[in-house]
């Protein structure tokens, strides 16, 4: 039986990260994998979504070319060829990352693996069954597309997001049920390159998790683009006899039936904690979750849980950080607990969604007293010179201490400025630290330090 000192259990964003740290810390570390090393990230994830969407913005891009005084006729797309470039994008990743187990000698077995007692896993290949142990084994299963009893997939008219990145035939219409990251990314890529899409979502607003004000600047940019956004609502049944699928909706005890080509079902995820051993090794699950302390160790010593199949947010970028902290923390070294209230969430639709820490609901709802800021991009002039004016920043402070509560943003390239809030929070930056620190211009970056002069009434350009 081959002995290890770590068993990476799955290797996404948290698990290759993680064996990758293991390794750099002297650990003789193996990572077990069933399908693609990168897990869903890099292959039906993050990363191939990012492809579509960027076609569909050269797409609009070449559309709109007239905007920019230029010219060009003729503009067509072959939706096969788009789905290959993302296909391609996904597997030289996937490539990168074997290149980097081998590069940090970590043992990759393919196969599927199950947790046995005594810190084993039963790794079951396509040619063998095999059995090995290590004094740590971190578990890194993720998620996977959630069913509702009312929407149940079938993989061909009712899809999951694996389905709807590599579809053979582009939908004349779609209905897409659920408007968080999944569902608002895929209702934009669909509907640029010409589908006819409708969103459908139960809460009041979409992306129901980000501050009410950017959700509101979002259904307005899509219902100028002409997506169908119908909110409230839910899909009671579908039915997929003939040639498409009809959905049944209620809204207010109001029903109506839409028709279209498919619907994909973008509701959330599930973890992938089922038939793994979790039972038999006697690991606490609640809620779909497996139960963790702040340094990721489960209730049975040696085993420890990363990632999706964990309570905090479902994102790559937290999966990595728990990863690379839990593996620290077996390493004997210094670290803390991480600070879920600073975890980015970012949306890579048109225009772009990111945020940070607390909205202005909640701020109120804390009982803090707040300072809140607001600034247009229609008053940035990179913004207006790119074409690209829709949306804006705003920012919270404690009025009090001057502590940055919230950041949220709405347009062009802002899932790269919100590394500026999350920094600066980490930092215990107050308001007026960000005020006198000098923004280039121009910039789209330099409306964070606008926002801010906002909410302590020194707004230049407003």
């Amino acid at each position: 039986m081959q002995a290890f000192d770590l068993i990476v259990l799955g290797s996404g964003p948290g698990g290759y990260v993680a064996a990758i740290r293991a390794s750099q810390l002297g650990l003789k570390t193996a990572i077990v994998e069933k399908e693609n090393l990168g897990g869903v990230c890099l292959n039906w994830g993050c990363i191939p979504t990012k492809a579509l969407l960027k076609s569909a913005q050269v797409f609009e891009y070449l559309n709109h070319a007239e905007d920019y005084g230029l010219s060009a006729s003729g503009v067509s797309y072959d939706f096969n060829k788009v789905v290959d470039r993302s296909r391609g994008v996904a597997d030289a990743m996937s490539k990168g990352v074997q290149f980097l187990m081998k590069k940090n000698q970590i043992t990759v077995i393919d196969g599927y693996g199950t947790l046995l007692p005594g810190k084993k896993i039963k790794v079951t290949g396509a040619e063998k069954e095999q059995t090995i142990s290590a004094s740590h084994i971190i578990i890194a299963t993720g998620a996977r597309s959630r069913e509702l009893p009312s929407l149940p997939q079938d993989g061909v008219k009712v899809i999951g997001y694996r389905e709807a990145m590599t579809l053979k035939t582009q939908p004349k219409k779609l209905i897409v049920v659920g408007s968080g990251a999944i569902g608002i990314e895929f209702a934009y890529f669909y509907n640029a390159m010409g589908t006819e899409v409708t969103v459908v979502e139960y809460q009041p607003n979409i992306v129901p998790v980000e501050d009410e004000e950017v959700s509101k600047q979002l259904e307005r940019s899509f219902k100028k683009s002409g997506i169908s956004i119908k909110t409230g609502t839910e899909v009671t049944k579908v039915d997929t006899q003939g040639d498409g699928v009809k959905a049944t909706l209620r809204s207010n005890d109001k029903e109506e039936v839409l028709e279209a080509d498919l619907v994909l079902s973008a509701v959330g995820i599930k973890s992938n904690i089922e038939n793994i051993g979790l039972e038999e090794v006697g690991i606490t699950v609640d809620r779909d979750k497996i139960v963790v302390d702040e340094f990721y160790q489960t209730n049975v010593p040696g085993y420890y849980a990363i990632g999706d199949v964990t309570k905090g947010q479902a994102l790559a970028h937290v999966a990595s950080a728990e990863g690379i902290l839990c593996v620290e923390k077996i390493a004997n070294l210094h670290v803390e607990p991480l600070d879920y209230q600073n975890i980015p969430g970012c949306t890579y639709c048109s225009p772009e969604v990111a945020s940070v820490g607390l909205t202005e609901k909640q701020a109120r709802e804390q009982g803090y007293d707040i300072k809140v800021g607001k600034f247009p991009f229609s008053a940035s002039g990179k913004a207006k010179a790119s074409g690209n004016s829709d949306g804006f920043v705003k920012v919270i402070f404690d009025a009090k201490y001057g502590e940055w509560l919230g950041c949220h943003m709405i347009g062009q390239g802002v899932t790269d400025m919100i590394a500026e809030a999350v920094v600066a929070r980490k930092l215990e930056t107050t308001g007026h630290d960000i005020l006198k620190t000098v923004h280039p211009h121009p910039t789209m970056s330099e409306a964070v330090m606008e926002a801010v002069a906002a909410a302590y009434d020194e707004v230049i350009h407003l």
